[in-house]
């Protein structure tokens, strides 16, 4: 059975702490303050590795995301609530070494994302304003707290509302896209096949007049984590 990739969120009281057991996972801190593993984290920054971790919330507690691949069952804790916000199975998972990517997709109001795939599968979850995704001959709208899956070679359009929108992001990509953007432009694999995912970009419009297009979204990578390849 393939490997999956699951969603929580953590809400902390002060001073409570969660052990969580080996995985790849990244931690995105929505609110409050936090320390895992000797780091200090505040809102809107991100922790991520394989190893067991442990999260101790400030002084004001905290709230966070926690995207994990494969993950095994996280133990209660005192003053933490622990709730799935989605899981999916990864059965479009690139094959060879892989990458976790965490990164932040943030839109102008009205900003959108032209007919694309990605070369993984990821979970996506809005922090701010309001998307509409279209995929699979469905639209469906988020608001600040919504998650969403996309299998990657799936084309997805995204419409964003009349207000700055931004969503946290964590894609298991092929590691050859270290550093680089997992978006692929359609006539850049042709043109260029041979080395297109050789540490390159690989943006992939499926349009590819779309690619003179101005490009609306803005990205942060937060977390580039090259990572074992999960059993299964």
């Amino acid at each position: 059975m393939p490997p999956g990739l699951a969603l929580y969120e953590d809400v902390f009281a002060n001073g409570a702490t969660l052990a969580l057991p080996a995985a790849a996972r990244m931690i995105f801190l929505v609110h409050g303050s936090a320390t895992i593993e000797g780091r200090t984290l505040r809102g809107g920054e991100a922790w991520w590795g394989e190893s067991a971790a442990t999260i101790t919330a400030g002084g004001e507690g905290a709230s966070s995301w926690r995207y994990e691949l494969a993950p095994p069952p996280a133990p209660a804790a005192p003053g933490v609530s622990v709730r799935e916000k989605l899981s999916a199975i990864l059965d479009t998972l690139p094959a060879g070494e892989l990458l976790l990517r965490g990164d932040s997709v943030a839109f102008p109001p009205g900003g959108c994302a032209y007919r694309h795939t990605h070369q993984g599968p990821g979970i996506r979850c809005l922090i701010e304003g309001g998307i509409r995704i279209d995929t699979a001959g469905r639209s469906t709208s988020y608001g600040p707290g919504g998650a969403w899956y996309e299998s990657g070679p799936e084309p997805v359009f995204a419409q964003a509302a009349d207000a700055p929108s931004r969503f946290i992001r964590v894609m298991i990509l092929p590691r050859a896209l270290l550093g680089k953007s997992s978006l692929q432009f359609r006539f850049i694999r042709v043109m260029i096949l041979p080395r297109a995912l050789l540490g390159k970009s690989s943006l992939q419009f499926i349009d590819p007049a779309d690619a003179a297009k101005p490009r609306a979204q803005r990205y942060q990578i937060l977390a580039d984590l090259p990572i074992a390849r999960p059993k299964g």
